[in-house]
């Protein structure tokens, strides 16, 4: 098994506890889809909020989905003019045989935007 990396983001339609949990609930759970993994494949996961977001931490939708054992942590992004409001990313690492290659990083509704690159 190799040590992936996996990327995800989405923007939230507004600042509240419940629609982080919903929308960044179902990031993770396409993250997973799409690549073919389980819980027991994650290593870490780290989420960055936009700093307009202040209603909860993106990480408590991953605990709510049953993700309990795995290091999680929260950061700011950068205050940047000009940047897309509302958004959460995910940098997940990941225990995978999948070549980088074929790692499917995952934007979801508008923030696809953000890296139409490898947007899947």
């Amino acid at each position: 098994m190799a040590v992936r990396a996996v990327r995800g983001a989405v923007q939230l339609e507004r600042d509240e506890a419940g629609h982080m949990d919903e929308q960044v609930g179902a990031l993770l759970t396409a993250i997973l889809e799409r690549n073919g993994l389980s819980a027991d494949d994650l290593i870490s996961i780290w989420f960055t909020a936009t700093p307009d977001l202040h209603s909860d931490f993106p990480a408590a939708a991953a605990r709510k989905l049953g993700i309990v054992d795995v290091p999680l942590i929260c950061a700011q992004e950068l205050d940047i003019a000009g940047a897309m409001p509302r958004v959460v990313r995910v940098l997940a690492h990941i225990e995978s045989d999948r070549p980088r290659a074929d790692i499917a990083h995952v934007y979801l509704g508008t923030a696809a935007a953000l890296r139409k690159d490898i947007a899947q």
